[in-house]
């Protein structure tokens, strides 16, 4: 056999054995257990050898496509209406058998992390909702964690349908899951949700680059990031900087030791007290970024002896190692998240225990966010934690103005779009849920572009030009001021108000949902609600329903009086405490807002002021956090915040 005739006959097998073996492929979306959008052409895709020849049987029809010089085959489903389970058959050169698939509506739902959060991060609050999480025809498919600079993907790298049971819902989001119950529950028809979001996201990220044509700077950002060289470079140097800033920290002297801070055996020397939850900039501690131990003696009842234990901290700014008796019971790497660790059997003893907190903070503020839970809990028995403490300082570190910033990924335009919503914009769905803004606060003015742009860019991209967009306002959030003030969050809401201006939107009041010290309000149930009420009337046509808290209307001035007027009065305006409204501002021509006397008259507010005889401006609940805000209707939805300038 001659070299030439060798070199041949291997390249024929090999050519045989790629088109022998070439197989259908389907997106991950597509797969068992998935939802399909009822009464509308369904589109199923995917991928197999150029030419090869196609076929998809779904309830009793078959459909067949070839696949383009690319390897891509599509067909397009006739209208189905809601039922199964159903079965799907694939055939190529390979056959797949799909199962167990429900016909209904389908969400998208996006955003940050008040999307994101889910049951798991919340299962004490939750915890009977969580144990009753028996819905198998409610689903979620949560979308993983995929930034993409350069270009728009064609799948998603992994994910799967996933049924609401007890285990399953501690991976959904809260708010998508209250949003899909309570339309499950309204209306019988199976739910399914996309979760694609990520914490601490912008809204460019978002927004593919056709629907940021109209922002010339955010433009200049995504063609630059589509440079790998810049790319990769700008992260070599900010690694670079992060590993010398790293090195020249100081040791922490509570780790440095023989008999480290947190054993039990070790003997504090010249600890400070300090109260516990607090801050210890607000208890007499200045200017100190860096490590901080705490410890106290905490005397552990016998009937919790022994047992496994959950332990709660509440937030800690920044990160933070908790330690039981010298064991290391939990760690946290940053403020956000609430501290909820397991203290496993045999650690706790009757009597004394040593609890140890070792806090890194980097720079603000350190120590332990009041207002939150903060406790040691066993079976029926539960010890406080709150109170006085033991504090020494392990290290002290150095102010750094930081150089580099690198190419974080999921923060650049573009980025999540092309990763986690280009690769299944031709998955058909009802509508899209958005819960995001906190990572746009900075920028309230440019959101008021932005926000409509990710609208029609979504619409543009699933070729829905009336897609239903709901969205939800931001809650109240930060300290309360009790005096008329500046505020870029309550300049967000407006932007988001504002959006009510693109047809076939509608948005969910939760100025009345916030916690002033968390940027993750735990109390997400109603903000589901609210916006399955947005839907039901928006798009599923429910006419009468009242589905929204009052909205600023018009404005006139009578007598030095300002009235103003709202939609979505319902069957009435009230306070909801039946307390003088508050959060009322007016101003004159100089725009110095004082608070106004508001009262309610008929489907109307009056409002005045002693001080101002000529109003010209009028504010409601303009604040980062108007507390117990009390204008609702009589349906019990709060209004939302605005304001407006009443005469020219």
């Amino acid at each position: 056999m001659t070299k030439l005739f060798r070199f041949y006959t291997l390249l024929f097998l090999c050519f045989t054995a790629i088109n022998g073996f070439a197989q259908v492929r389907l997106p991950k979306l597509i797969g068992d257990r998935m939802v399909l959008q009822r009464d509308v052409d369904l589109k199923v895709w995917g991928w197999a050898s150029a030419g090869e020849k196609v076929s998809v049987k779904f309830n009793k029809k078959s459909y067949k496509a070839t696949a383009d010089s690319e390897g891509s085959w599509q067909v397009v489903l006739k209208k189905q209406k809601a039922g199964g389970p159903y079965q799907m058959e694939i055939k190529g050169k390979n056959e797949i058998v799909l199962k167990d698939i429900l016909v209904g509506d389908v969400w998208l739902c996006s955003g940050q992390s008040n999307m994101v959060h889910y049951f798991g991060r919340h299962k004490e609050r939750f915890a009977k909702e969580i144990e009753k999480a028996d819905f198998p025809e409610i689903r979620q498919f949560l979308v993983p964690r995929n930034p993409v600079l350069d270009a728009p993907q064609k799948d998603l790298p992994e994910g799967s349908w996933k049924q609401a049971t007890p285990e399953n819902v501690l991976a959904f989001s809260v708010v998508g899951y209250f949003f899909a119950k309570k339309l499950y529950e309204t209306y019988g028809v199976p739910m399914g949700f996309i979760n694609s979001s990520v914490g601490g996201t912008p809204i460019e990220a978002w927004t593919s680059e056709d629907g940021m044509k109209d922002f010339t700077e955010i433009l200049k950002t995504v063609l630059q990031n589509k440079d790998s060289a810049y790319v990769n470079g700008a992260n070599r140097a900010a690694a670079l900087e992060r590993k010398e800033i790293q090195n020249g920290l100081p040791k922490d002297k509570g780790m440095d030791v023989t008999k480290k801070w947190y054993d039990p055996e070790y003997v504090p020397k010249n600890w400070s007290r300090i109260n516990i939850p607090g801050y210890w900039e607000d208890q007499g501690v200045n200017n100190l970024d860096g490590v901080v131990w705490f410890r106290k003696e905490i005397e552990i009842p016998a009937s919790m002896a022994g047992k496994a234990a959950k332990l709660f901290m509440g937030r800690i700014v920044d990160a933070d190692e908790m330690y039981v008796n010298g064991e290391l019971v939990g760690r946290t790497t940053y403020k956000y998240p609430q501290r909820e660790y397991q203290v496993p059997e045999g650690v706790l003893k009757g009597g004394e225990n040593t609890f140890v907190v070792r806090v890194t903070n980097q720079g603000g503020k350190g120590g332990f966010i009041p207002d939150k839970p903060y406790f040691i809990t066993a079976g029926i028995d539960t010890v406080d934690l709150k109170g006085y403490w033991s504090y020494k300082v392990g290290a002290v570190y150095k102010p750094v103005q930081i150089k580099e910033r690198g190419v974080s990924a999921q923060h650049q335009p573009t980025a999540l779009y092309n990763g986690m919503i280009a690769p299944f914009t031709n998955y058909q769905v009802k509508g899209a849920v958005w819960y995001q803004g906190e990572s746009n606060g900075s920028r309230p003015v440019e959101y008021e572009k932005l926000l409509p742009a990710l609208i029609y860019d979504w619409r543009a991209q699933w070729g829905q030009e009336d897609l239903p967009f709901l969205y939800v306002q931001l809650p109240n959030y930060m300290n309360v001021d009790y005096s008329p003030a500046e505020s870029k969050w309550a300049r967000l809401r407006e932007s988001q108000l504002k959006a009510l201006g693109v047809e076939n939107t509608a948005m969910a009041v939760a100025i009345d949902l916030g916690e002033w010290n968390d940027v993750h309000p735990g109390n997400k149930k109603p903000v589901g609600e609210r916006l399955a009420l947005a839907a039901r009337h928006l798009v599923y046509q429910e006419q009468d329903l009242v589905f929204s808290g009052p909205i600023f209307s018009s404005a006139t001035v009578e007598k030095q009086k300002v009235v103003l007027s709202f939609n979505h009065v319902g069957s009435g305006l009230m306070s909801k405490d039946g307390e003088e409204l508050r959060w009322f501002a007016i101003a004159g021509m100089d725009q110095k807002y004082v608070w106004a006397t508001a009262e309610i008259q008929g489907d109307k507010v009056v409002l005045w002021s002693d001080e101002i005889s000529s109003p010209v401006y009028v504010r409601y609940a303009w604040q980062d956090n108007p507390d117990k805000v009390n204008f609702y209707n009589k349906e019990g939805l709060p209004a939302s915040p605005f304001q407006t300038k009443v005469k020219e």
